[in-house]
């Protein structure tokens, strides 16, 4: 019986050539979509799940009333790692470490620059990452010790021991290797190749054992680990209130538990509350990829209850010798998990070749595990619904036909699914009008925020990490880069002008006493603004010429519009107790986030809190010419480091990254969902026009234009395309307002973009249909009637 049915649905497949090959086609690209979706989704919901009590790790965060609004972030004061352990017992440990930075490490000759984190003993026995070597419970203890990677072992030590070697941190500081980690998995929040002890870091930087008692620097990630997943609303309970019990009392604030497994897919806030995150986008592509494998699964039913006519004979000769109706769904099932199989089979080889590209696309490293698990589920589910989705309805509808009614020609076979068909090819551009105006709404979001004024010059500005050696030789360094033909101009500030590292609260005479507003901070020296390129619209800039600088402060254009002084030059301003005087207001710079406006900003002159320098180069020179003479210069008066930099309009695309990979993979799935409606249409109006061969040849006959022909057949097609832009249009566009909500900043949704979508859906339509219904209109009638 089932070579049988293998026989006769390969009969049928080789038959009907055309249409065979859009139902597989069809089905392997819905396949292909949905399997490069779910890789992404699956890498993407996996994060951190290697490790055995994910669930039980929570990051301390705070929520502070202030800007009208509570707001919420993840850096905490250093006093907050000890009092954890003994704030409550379902606290079984805690742990402090630093938000990562790159390192110079020697052996030798060898010198590499690596990322790595500072943290204290007991990450690794909360964080429970693979060691090779070492155990996680004294591996950090001595000062001392470094714990690498085995892939950064492999790269400084070759093929010997690592164990007990001693690499040179930052030139300053000789640590021996303790312990020798697996590589860290790809879906880990943390991202490291080496850890250096938090003993270490207070024994090097003399502001964090400063701030061990300080409760006012929030400047720290804090980690805890409870005994029990569901003990975290007690323990929230109990340790909200630290702060304000340590004195933090100026504004209502308090720390709450942001669990790992929400790490993720779950990170922004608004007003206190969880609003979103990379969440949105997993919900989004899954919802697209069963869009697209319904839209699939959508064809091939059309196809074959379009097609039933050529079935309908053989299905009255088999219930006439005999065949029940439970056999031939059985049949028709078979054929379409047949299909489904061929489909499915085809998809995983494309979706192998396509990997590279989609790695690249995605910025990951996924693969086809063939031998998980997972793998195999996915392959079952995905050949079973296929086929079950595909393949059931015409099922049910070929099986229901009356033997003696089909076999005296009684039946007008198809024409009772002609509504149901026009339903799902509504559904089909339905689908596909909504992805389109996704599409093109996500990407006038994308062009808005690229187009956002910046206030400084990106171009030829660079960015070099700070340390010793540059800071020992930093006046010299800076005589000796602007003394060359490549360089304008060289200044030093706390971060670079891509980012936001440090915010305080600011007062102003005439600040209302309940109003606390928090000013991103830049602490930098000199010519900060004439490097960066920012305009000043009033006052001044610092001066080596006026010694009182070192006690005055630059506000932004934002920070002068809230504090509304009419005459802001000379204005003493309230930071830390001491009052500084307004010399000068700039341009709004955008620092931060894209989708956001600029906040209030200030800027004072600090030395001592740097940690990049900026250089502008020269316009006037070759861009390899001016790296090259900075270079040589870097490596006479930094020589223990590799000369390493950064493009500021390089970082700055960066915080575009995941809206711009949001926008291709939707605009790729669109146009692909596109595709397969388009080689549904296809052969429905193939099988339209073949339908329509004798009215057309009789309406030829009569006098009827190749023109009115072809509307004829078209309309049809027509009216469904409007009918669907008339359902799914509002819907997007609520779908759409939705989503971008979650922007700040964002653009309204204009009217042209539904009509010119539904322009795009109506003569990509048309020019389909019009193909099959010119080849019908210019047939010759005579070939149809004589079949009369």
């Amino acid at each position: 019986m089932l070579r049988n049915y293998l026989l006769i649905t390969i009969r049928n497949l080789i038959k009907n050539p055309i249409y065979s090959l859009i139902n597989i086609v069809g089905l392997s690209i819905g396949i292909i979509c949905c399997t490069l979706i779910l890789l992404w989704v699956h890498d993407e919901t996996s994060f951190d799940k290697f490790l055995n009590n994910y669930n039980r790790l929570h990051q301390v965060w705070v929520n502070a009333d202030y800007d009208g609004k509570i707001n919420s972030w993840n850096s905490v004061p250093l006093p907050t790692y000890e009092a954890m352990k003994t704030t409550d017992p379902d606290i079984v440990n805690s742990t402090v470490c630093d938000w990562g930075g790159n390192h110079l490490l020697t052996y030798g000759e060898k010198k590499i620059l690596k990322e790595g984190l500072f943290v204290s003993e007991e990450f690794l026995e909360m964080f429970d990452y693979p060691l090779i070597s070492g155990e996680a419970s004294s591996v950090l203890d001595d000062p001392k010790s470094i714990v690498i990677t085995e892939s950064l072992a492999k790269a400084i030590f070759g093929d010997e021991s690592p164990l007990d070697k001693v690499i040179r941190v930052d030139n300053e500081s000789d640590l021996r290797v303790t312990g020798i980690l697996k590589d860290i998995p790809k879906n880990s929040s943390f991202e490291f190749e080496y850890l250096l002890t938090w003993k270490l870091r207070e024994q090097v930087n003399e502001w964090v054992a400063e701030n061990r008692d300080s409760w006012g620097n929030y400047s720290f990630q804090v980690f805890i680990e409870l005994s029990e997943k569901d003990k975290k609303d007690k323990v929230e309970a109990n340790i909200k209130g630290l702060l304000t019990e340590n004195g933090q009392d100026d504004i209502d604030r308090e720390f709450f538990l942001h669990p790992m497994e929400k790490w993720r897919l779950y990170s922004s806030f608004e007003n206190g509350q969880l609003k979103g995150g990379r969440g949105d986008y997993v919900q989004l592509f899954s919802i697209i990829a069963l869009f697209v494998v319904i839209i699939a699964c959508i064809n091939f039913m059309n196809l074959s209850t379009a097609r039933s006519e050529r079935r309908a004979r053989e299905v009255g000769i088999r219930k006439s010798v005999g065949s029940t109706r439970a056999n031939l769904i059985q049949q028709f099932i078979g054929e379409s998990l047949f299909i489904s199989l061929m489909a499915y089979l085809i998809a995983i080889l494309s979706v192998q070749l396509l990997l590279p590209s989609y790695n690249q696309l995605v910025e990951k490293e996924l693969f086809l595990d063939y031998f998980s698990l997972e793998f195999l589920i996915f392959s079952l589910i995905a050949i079973v619904f296929t086929g079950l989705v595909s393949g059931s309805y015409p099922a049910f509808y070929l099986s229901s036909f009356e033997p003696v009614k089909v076999l005296k020609g009684k039946v007008k076979v198809g024409k009772g699914m002609t509504t149901p068909r026009k339903v799902l090819v509504t559904l089909q551009f339905g689908f596909s009008i909504f992805l389109i105006i996704g599409m093109i709404v996500i990407l006038k979001q994308i062009d808005m925020v690229k187009n956002r004024e910046l206030g400084y010059d990106q171009q030829n500005l660079i960015s070099i990490q700070y340390t010793d050696e540059i800071e020992q030789n930093y006046e010299t360094l800076k005589t000796e880069l602007e003394e060359t033909q490549y360089v304008e101009s060289v200044t030093r500030s706390n971060a670079p002008i891509t980012s936001i590292w440090s915010n305080n609260f600011l007062g102003w005479p005439g600040k209302p006493e309940d109003l606390r507003v928090i000013f991103t901070t830049v602490a930098t020296e000199y010519d900060y603004t004439k490097t960066m390129g920012i305009n000043l619209i009033m006052g001044r800039d610092f001066s080596r010429d006026i010694k009182t600088d070192t006690s005055a402060i630059i506000i932004n254009k934002a920070a002068l519009d809230l504090m509304k002084l009419e005459d802001p030059i000379g204005t003493e301003l309230d930071l830390w107790d001491n009052k500084r005087t307004l010399i000068g207001v700039m341009d709004d710079v955008l620092m931060g986030s894209p989708y956001r406006e600029v906040k209030p900003m200030f800027m004072i002159i600090d030395p001592n809190w740097v940690s990049v320098v900026t250089v502008r180069l020269s316009k006037h020179k070759e861009l390899p010419q001016s790296i090259t003479a900075v270079e040589e210069i870097f490596k006479k008066h930094n020589p223990a480091y590799p000369f390493e930099y950064d493009f500021a309009d390089v970082q700055f695309q960066k915080k575009f990254s995941t809206i711009e990979m949001t926008s291709n993979l939707a605009s790729i799935f669109a146009i692909l969902a596109l595709v397969i409606t388009g080689l549904g249409l296809f052969g429905l109006a193939s099988f339209t026009a073949e339908q329509r061969t004798k009215e057309i040849g009789i309406r030829k006959v009569l006098g009827a234009s190749v023109s009115s022909l072809v509307g004829m057949i078209s309309k049809d097609f027509s009216i469904l395309v409007v009918t669907a832009f008339a359902i799914f249009a509002p819907l997007a566009g609520w779908g759409l307002n939705v989503y971008l909500d979650r922007y700040p900043l964002r653009i309204p949704i204009e009217w042209w973009i539904y009509p010119l979508t539904g322009m795009i859906a109506l003569v990509f339509a048309l020019l389909i249909v019009s193909t099959q219904a010119l080849k019908a209109a210019y047939a010759d009638p005579v070939k149809s009637l004589k079949n009369e």
